[in-house]
């Protein structure tokens, strides 16, 4: 037997549910893998209080990043062997492909011989928030050395990760966060600024920072009134690529900031490059050619054991985390 874990109604983490399952041979071109670590994302959290882009059929599993070993091969998988250490890249429907079990089944599209350097944790660490923050920050924003990135809730795994890769293309990262507490873990983490929305005026704060020109590239998780002053200071010809919805108010549009200087507001998706067989390749490449070269790290906030991932939810949901979430299998 193995274990996976559903849910078999909405609501808080206490619906979360460890449960027994007799697992089934790999399909064609399937993967089997041992799982020893679990990632924790939003999108998971959202999935099980019923709020996120996907409904499930209940009861449901959940999750979208796991790493461990190889253990089974359907027919006509070539890439891999029985014992490869791997991870997963996210699913563009965990429902279809939960991740959360110690015993899970994935299409071979979706499985990557993770770097040497990372071990399990970090593997499970991995993929969400660089792919997310490549695809946007590389591949919308064409992000280069000098320009100017305002990254919003830095201290999200996905923040970390875009104020790594900011640094790692020669640009400028400017990390905002709500206050001045977790300042200067963000300014090790790489950052070159640190803005505490909460207490600064955050226009005036851009503005001293990049100069009259403004910023060109913004990468916005919370939306909300904070859109106003974020728009107010991007450059002519910015662009603004909003990817969540943290704020939960209604989000102004800035018409005559985007009329006058010509600005780009761009919703993404990291299933803009999961789903898309070129840029995942080529998103691939430039990511486990930045950690094995040191230059990208996942950072893990905390880890916690498998049977208490009802925990590991209400943690996450604290949003007092520095980094990813974890859970060892």
């Amino acid at each position: 037997m193995a274990r996976i874990i559903r849910f078999h109604e909405h609501g808080g983490p206490e619906v979360l549910r460890v449960e027994a399952f007799e697992p089934q041979p790999p399909d064609r071109d399937e993967v089997r893998i041992r799982v020893k670590a679990l990632g924790l994302n939003r999108a998971e959290a959202l999935l099980r209080a019923g709020t996120y882009i996907e409904t499930p059929v209940l009861p449901s599993g959940l999750g979208l990043e796991a790493a461990g070993i190889v253990e089974a091969l359907g027919e006509g998988v070539e890439n891999f062997v029985v014992g490869d250490v791997v991870s997963i890249i996210p699913p563009i429907s965990m429902v279809r492909w939960p991740a959360y079990g110690d015993l899970v089944t994935f299409p071979e599209s979706m499985v990557v011989k993770h770097p040497a350097r990372l071990d399990f944790v970090g593997a499970a660490a991995l993929w969400m928030a660089y792919l997310t923050a490549y695809g946007a920050l590389i591949g919308i924003a064409g992000l280069k050395r000098g320009d100017f990135i305002v990254i919003t809730a830095a201290s999200s795994s996905v923040g970390l990760a875009a104020i790594q890769m900011a640094r790692l293309v020669g640009a400028v990262p400017i990390a905002v966060t709500r206050n001045s507490v977790k300042k200067q873990a963000l300014l090790d983490a790489g950052a070159a600024e640190v803005i505490a929305s909460s207490e600064e005026d955050l226009q005036a704060r851009l503005e001293e920072i990049a100069g009259k020109d403004g910023v060109r590239v913004v990468f916005d998780a919370i939306g909300g009134p904070i859109f106003r002053p974020l728009t107010a200071a991007i450059s002519r010809g910015g662009i603004l690529i909003e990817y969540g919805g943290l704020s939960g108010e209604p989000t102004p549009f800035p018409l005559f900031e985007v009329l006058a200087k010509r600005l780009t507001l761009r919703g993404y998706l990291v299933h803009e490059i999961t789903g898309d067989p070129a840029r995942l390749a080529e998103a691939r490449s430039f990511i486990i050619d930045g950690v094995e070269r040191g230059l990208l790290k996942p950072v893990v906030a905390r880890t916690f054991p498998f049977e208490e991932i009802a925990a590991a939810h209400r943690f996450l949901e604290s949003n007092a985390q520095f980094g990813k979430i974890v859970v060892t299998v």
